[in-house]
């Protein structure tokens, strides 16, 4: 247990290490790129924060998912025959989260284009979308926790949501650290 738990440390500070250059990367303006005046900060502010916010979504679908299945893949390990019956449920579990986060993505779009000027109602709905994001993802993993258990038993089970849980929260991490403060300019 000692040895797995080192693996998964090992592991998800790979991710960070590897993920943080990238992400600092993509959301630092160029160094060559003029002040802007008073009347364009607003606007450049505007467009800088949209392509930051875009740099993520596209980390999100990009980058993370390839070196989330890699860190999956080496701290799961598993046999050939066992990984013959998890990879198939992993990537129908892939699919189904691929899904779930274009939502969550439409839903952080529309919050980084109208943060500055929400409404209470909207500032709720998009809480309540958050929300029930949170919901589905969370079922999601328990629905492939079971898929998992009954194909490979419940300790393979285990250490699937285990890995699953810490990564997701990486994301949600990174993601959440790039996202404006409502109400707040």
């Amino acid at each position: 247990m000692k040895t797995l738990n080192r693996v998964l440390l090992l592991a998800l500070f790979v991710l960070v290490v590897a993920v943080t250059p990238r992400i600092q990367a993509q959301t630092s303006p160029p160094k060559t790129e003029p002040k802007a005046t008073a009347s364009s900060a607003t606007g450049s502010a505007a467009d800088t924060q949209k392509k930051n916010i875009q740099a993520y979504i596209d980390l999100m679908r990009k980058d993370v998912r390839q070196q989330k299945a890699e860190i999956m893949g080496s701290v799961m390990v598993l046999n050939a025959a066992d990984a013959a019956k998890f990879w198939p449920i992993y990537s129908d579990y892939d699919t189904e989260l691929t899904k779930l986060n274009n939502q969550r993505v439409e839903t952080i779009k529309q919050y980084v284009a109208d943060y500055e000027h929400l409404t209470d109602d909207e500032a709720d709905q998009l809480i309540q979308r958050s929300v029930a994001y949170q919901k589905q993802r969370a079922e999601l993993v328990d629905k492939t926790y079971e898929k998992v258990k009954q194909s490979l038993g419940g300790i393979t089970a285990a250490r699937f949501a285990m890995i699953e849980h810490q990564l997701l929260l990486l994301i949600d991490l990174q993601i959440v650290s790039s996202l404006p403060i409502v109400g707040q300019s």
